[in-house]
């Protein structure tokens, strides 16, 4: 039953993560160009829930759920932000700076691609990305939802992220961002 359940949410996540940004776009026909800006340029902080769906293998390697604290800069007129991350449970926190690469899809939407380096507080206690220091890939989609609002996913990859196992550690990440910016 509990694999079950993993397995459900992990589609659930993923397919969320892929059609969220389908829906934000669907807009009415029109046979003349209406002219939107597609994407957001918001710089926010915000906070939510964070779902580890792997596991390492190794005592103490457990998928883990806890939260997440997120951030975005956006790097002037270029496509590229500057982000970070924190994935915490009731143990450690994985610390993830990284750069993106935003692309808009949709009025007030991006869809993104980042990469940078997790550091984990103290290697070997668990966080819902891993319990060690090492890569991280992430890829996600933001969203206005009011003037100062943004929502937030995103799934974060950290690469080789046990002790002990070769195996990279799977997370979703979700929340409500406040623009400040």
């Amino acid at each position: 039953m509990k694999r079950l359940l993993k397995s459900f949410v992990t589609i659930s996540a993923l397919s969320s993560v892929v059609v969220a940004p389908l829906i934000f776009s669907a807009g009415e026909a029109s046979a003349l160009p209406r002219p939107t800006k597609k994407g957001t340029d918001a710089s926010y902080v915000g906070a939510g829930v964070s779902a580890g769906l792997t596991n390492g293998g190794q005592n103490g390697d457990a998928s883990t759920f806890g939260g997440n604290v997120t951030s975005r800069l956006k790097l002037g007129d270029t496509p590229l932000s500057a982000r970070g991350q924190l994935n915490f449970s009731d143990q450690t926190t994985a610390i993830i700076p990284h750069v993106s690469a935003d692309l808009g899809i949709a009025k007030g939407t991006n869809a993104y691609v980042g990469v940078g380096y997790q550091f984990v507080e103290a290697n070997g206690k668990p966080t819902p990305s891993g319990n060690r220091d090492g890569v991280a890939v992430v890829a996600g989609v933001e969203s206005e939802v009011s003037r100062n609002f943004l929502i937030y996913s995103n799934a974060t990859v950290g690469v080789n992220a046990y002790e002990n196992s070769p195996a990279s550690a799977v997370s979703i990440n979700g929340g409500l961002g406040y623009r400040f910016k």
